[in-house]
């Protein structure tokens, strides 16, 4: 046997030479498309985040501003604190604020006088976001 048939043609050896890899040219190219990318999708990926906190925000103000008012018609004084909300069993939880990551950081603003003739005592009318951050609309969530 001669060599040429031991070690393959030379043209199958030059075949092998060039599937060895990728060159530094080519994963340099492919990592810079990469980040290209991830530098699209990251600011995208982080508003849409912030959107969906501020749409879990809207919606617990609404539902604690709701209960705050059934409770106040119902029993015929306005809550004093939130827990008295959860204690009633208006709400399972007092919901956490999307903004804060707390429960126990909603802002509530106290009546002094009484909303209702039948109502007995002042207390909570409203209830805000604990947090002093700028919202997507240019307003602080403690405004809402």
């Amino acid at each position: 046997m001669n060599q040429e048939q031991q070690s393959g043609t030379p043209r199958q050896h030059r075949r092998f030479q060039r599937r060895r890899g990728f060159t530094l040219i080519e994963l340099v190219v492919v990592m810079s498309l990469i980040l290209v990318l991830i530098s699209i999708a990251v600011p995208v990926y982080n508003q849409s985040v912030l959107r969906a906190k501020e749409s879990v925000l809207r919606q617990d103000l609404f539902t604690m501003r709701s209960v705050i008012s059934q409770y106040t018609l119902d029993k015929q004084k306005a809550p004093q604190a939130l827990d008295d909300i959860v204690t009633a069993g208006y709400l399972k939880k007092i919901p956490v604020d999307p903004m804060t990551g707390r429960n126990d950081s909603w802002q509530v603003e106290q009546e002094d006088v009484l909303l209702a003739v039948d109502q007995q005592e002042p207390g909570i009318t409203d209830v805000h976001s604990g947090a002093n951050l700028t919202s997507s609309d240019g307003t602080t969530y403690s405004s809402w």
